[in-house]
């Protein structure tokens, strides 16, 4: 096998990935390797495998994405890989699952003692530990996500399979693509966020050539006084299914609920807990916490 004997089971708010570090370069995974790993019956389970190397040992990096985490001062890549064995640009849950990990191996500052900063195939991301924080729980990062770009609110209509109904999408480009539906009269035929059943991957047309994430959001509270926000949020990921959190979808919705309301500080509740979402104009940063489950030792496969 092309990955190490010890690898580490991680969460971010349920959103579960295979971990290992790779210093020297030498255990670039194979998709079946990560998809054996994600298997949840025949392998470890995950929604995806991160690796951490150093990004002039991740294979299909241009020589300018390497220079520019070098030039961002990052030291650390997060090689992400979906449970199908595709790559990934982005995982916001994961920078925060990896830099948990890569605190356990003194790679990463702890709260109090500075930043990190890690590579991504969608630029240098900036985490900020911050320990225990009441309603989000403890190990908590604060992710400078960055940059979005947003289309026509309602572009697309997003329909699931076997079920009756439909709503309007907004494509919002996080790193990595997503389409936000917000379930509200008027605006949504299609059953209440809880009821969805996202096992069935959801339809998107206008047809997205990349294939995306498609988030289905009910807003559940605001408050313009304080500029404050509630949500209820539920995700189906290209290339691994319903996920119990995503972090790039968690900021796709926070920066298309804005856009709808004007309000930018966003508290949404995922089956996996609950994150803080805040958008400016320029860019977006999202709070909450990762776990490490324990470490894993592979027996040798034939």
């Amino acid at each position: 096998m092309s990955i190490p004997q010890q690898i580490t089971k991680t969460h971010a708010t349920g959103n579960d990935f295979v971990v290992y570090a790779d210093p020297d370069g030498a255990y670039e995974p194979t998709p079946d390797e990560v998809r054996f790993l994600c298997d949840r019956h025949f392998g470890v389970g995950a929604d995806g495998l991160i690796r951490l190397a150093h990004p002039a040992d991740v294979s299909d990096l241009t020589p300018e994405q390497v220079l520019a985490c070098e030039d961002g001062g990052a030291a650390w890549f997060m090689d992400y890989r979906n449970a199908d064995g595709s790559l990934a640009e982005m995982c916001g849950n994961g920078t925060r699952a990896v830099t948990l990990f890569a605190q356990s191996l003194g790679l990463a500052p702890k709260p109090d003692e500075g930043a990190f900063r890690l590579g991504t195939r969608a630029g240098v991301k900036t985490l900020t530990p911050l320990g225990a924080v009441e309603g989000l729980g403890r190990d908590v990062f604060r992710v400078e996500i960055g940059a979005w770009r947003i289309g026509e609110i309602g572009e697309y209509e997003v329909t699931i399979p076997g079920t009756a109904g439909s709503a309007r999408g907004t494509f919002v480009d996080m790193g990595n693509p997503h389409v936000v539906a917000v379930l509200q009269d008027g605006i949504a035929t299609l059953p209440a966020v809880e009821d969805l059943d996202l096992a069935v991957k959801p339809q998107v047309l206008p047809v997205i050539e990349s294939d995306q994430n498609v988030e289905f959001v009910r807003v559940d509270g605001t408050d313009e006084e304080t500029g404050e926000g509630r949500a209820t949020m539920r995700v189906n990921e290209r290339g691994c299914g319903e996920t119990l959190s995503c972090g790039t979808g968690l900021c796709a919705t926070g920066v298309t609920l804005r856009a709808l309301t004007g309000i930018g500080h966003w508290t949404i509740r995922v089956r996996g807990g609950v994150l803080r979402v805040d958008v400016t104009d320029r860019d977006v940063t999202l709070t909450g916490a990762a776990t490490i489950v324990g470490r894993v030792t592979l027996e040798p496969r034939g």
